[in-house]
């Protein structure tokens, strides 16, 4: 089979109505496409890049409870010392020495979620319906055991809301529902996501260009936490072509003298220390990418929904919502944040069919 672009979802409001649905709880980890041949197994990338010697814990087990031959549609995650995701845990994967990833690989090690069989010996799966690829995974998994396993399924509505809830404290996403007949339609968003959605005011201390150039292309933004200390908690950039190239003008009394009493000053004429997740910091994923920032004085205040903070930062990029005049950047702190109630992923694990 050659590469796989997996199936997507786009995101909804609400679960969808009961009757002819799957719902399965939305993992937050490391999309991955397993293909085993005998011997060979290949872990393949959302955007088809190779994870293969990213996760070397992985290989023997899925040699081992596997069949032969097969395509598996999965998530690689990684679970802390509470039983809980870990993302970061995956990004310091992504790393070029191979003797640092076997280390890390012993003290983090990663699972395999499994959601999904696209082929089996020389029978490809994906023209079935979902259900019945579902009904085929659970018999091809029916034994599995860590770091392998089988992702929870419903078609009981009332107890995916219940998922919804219960276990964003595991750092799960939300859940996905998946018409039961849907064949597995590659790199289009036929399934649904619900996620969690909250709102957050941030101060904003910095802006990156686009890369069109001349307008801006995202916000930086921070939080205080209860020290005082500004916190870069993440980005938003979900702005129209007008709305980038009227920020410019927003922001330009913000610039002058930014840098003389800035709190990330230090951070504005060098690249963050390696592996930091500050303003200057590169992508692991593309090292090439400009990561390069403009400050403000940090007195903008922006309200964006997130869904969910992984460690002191938002998960995700977010949304932005307005411009809040009425609040003083000082009183943008950690504090306002809900923090979901604790789960661990053994609890998921036993919740579903």
């Amino acid at each position: 089979m050659p590469p796989v672009s997996p199936m997507l979802a786009k995101l909804a409001r609400e679960l969808p109505a009961e009757g002819g649905m799957l719902y399965e709880p939305k993992w937050d980890g490391f999309r991955c496409i397993v293909f085993r041949d005998g011997d060979e197994v290949e872990l393949g990338s959302r955007n088809e890049r190779p994870l293969t010697r990213y996760f070397p814990e992985l290989l023997d087990p899925l040699r081992e409870q596997l069949p032969p031959r097969c395509v598996l549609d999965g998530e690689i995650v990684i679970a802390g010392p509470g039983g809980r995701l870990e993302f970061e845990a995956l990004l310091q994967r992504i790393h070029p020495a191979a003797s640092r990833i076997k280390l890390l690989a012993a003290e983090t090690p990663a699972s395999f979620v499994a959601f999904d069989l696209l082929a089996e010996g020389d029978e490809d799966l994906r023209p079935l319906p979902q259900v019945e690829r579902r009904a085929r995974l659970e018999a091809v998994l029916r034994d599995a055991r860590p770091p392998v396993h089988i992702t929870p399924c419903t078609t009981d509505r009332a107890l995916a809301a219940e998922w919804f809830d219960a276990f964003e404290g595991a750092g799960l996403d939300g859940v996905v529902a998946k018409p039961e007949g849907l064949p597995y339609k590659e790199g289009e968003r036929v399934m649904l996501k619900v996620k969690h959605e909250r709102t957050a005011d941030c101060v904003v201390a910095g802006f990156r260009w686009h890369k069109s150039g001349g307008v801006v292309g995202s916000l930086l933004l921070g939080l205080y936490d209860g020290a005082g200390t500004l916190h870069h908690v993440g980005v938003t950039a979900s702005f129209t072509a007008a709305r980038r190239r009227e920020l410019v003008d927003v922001l330009a009394p913000y610039r002058d003298d930014a840098l003389a009493d800035h709190p990330w000053r230090e951070w504005a004429s060098a690249m963050a220390e390696a592996g930091g997740r500050m303003p200057g910091a590169q992508s692991r994923w593309n090292a090439g990418k400009d990561q390069s920032w403009e400050p403000v004085r940090p007195e903008l205040v922006v309200e964006v929904r997130y869904d969910h903070l992984q460690g002191d930062r938002f998960r995700h990029g977010t949304t932005f919502v307005r411009f809040r005049d009425d609040r003083a950047p000082q009183s943008c702190t950690y504090a306002q944040l809900d923090e979901a109630a604790p789960a661990e992923l053994a609890q998921i694990f036993g919740s579903g069919r």
